[in-house]
Formats: structure tokens, sequence, C-alpha cells
């Protein structure tokens, strides 16, 4: 089992920025998808962005341009710049491994709050 830790939260304000790391317990072999979902309250998790073990990237209409999902192979580490934030994008926001395809793991969450 893979473990998956989040760090980087905290309380920004507008137009502020913030990256969040996301390290993997170990290293992982083979076609590997790691992503960013979120949830903000009373509503469903979203999809943020991901990037593929060939470094394809894909994000939500609402954050791009604004976030950039990156990953250090070596490192194990896949981060989320977000950049130009709204208070719209506060949640806790969540790392995804899938492996083959397939949910592998997910982390506990780091919260970001957006606020003057």
């Amino acid at each position: 089992q893979v473990q998956l830790v989040e760090s980087g939260g905290g309380l920004v304000q507008p137009g502020g920025s913030l990256r969040l790391p996301c390290a993997a317990s170990r290293r992982i072999f083979g076609a590997t998808d790691m992503g960013w979902y979120r949830q903000a309250p009373g509503k469903q998790r979203e999809l943020v962005a991901v990037i593929t073990s060939g470094s394809v990237t894909n994000y939500a209409d609402s954050v791009k341009g604004r976030f950039t999902i990156s990953r250090d192979n070596a490192k194990n580490t896949v981060y989320l710049q977000m950049n130009s934030l709204k208070p719209e994008d506060t949640a806790v926001y969540y790392c995804q491994l899938k492996i083959s395809g397939l949910v592998a793991s997910w982390g506990q969450g780091t919260q970001v709050t957006v606020s003057s």
C-alpha cells in the first residue's frame, strides 16, 4: 500500500499563492497518474488537475491558467502550484494515485482557505 501525504495548505488572501506537495511513501513503478481533487463544504469532491506518468496534464476549467501540476519522480512527489487564488478555491485538497488506471491511494487532505 502506497501512502500519500499532502502538505502546504493554509490561509491565504485572495490573489495569493500556495504550493501543495504530495509525497508518496515509496517509489512507484508502472503507468501512474497522480491527481489533485478538492471538496468544499456541502459539495462533491471534484477533479482539479491530473498528471500522467508521461507528464501529460489536464485541468478543471475553473483553474486553467492559475494552477499548475507537476511531478518529481526522483522524489516520488507531485506538486500543485496555485496562483491568483479566489475565495471559491477554498476546500480540502486531496492527492490521488492511480496505477494502471485504478485508484491505488488517497491522501488525508489539506485545508486551503482563501479569505481576506
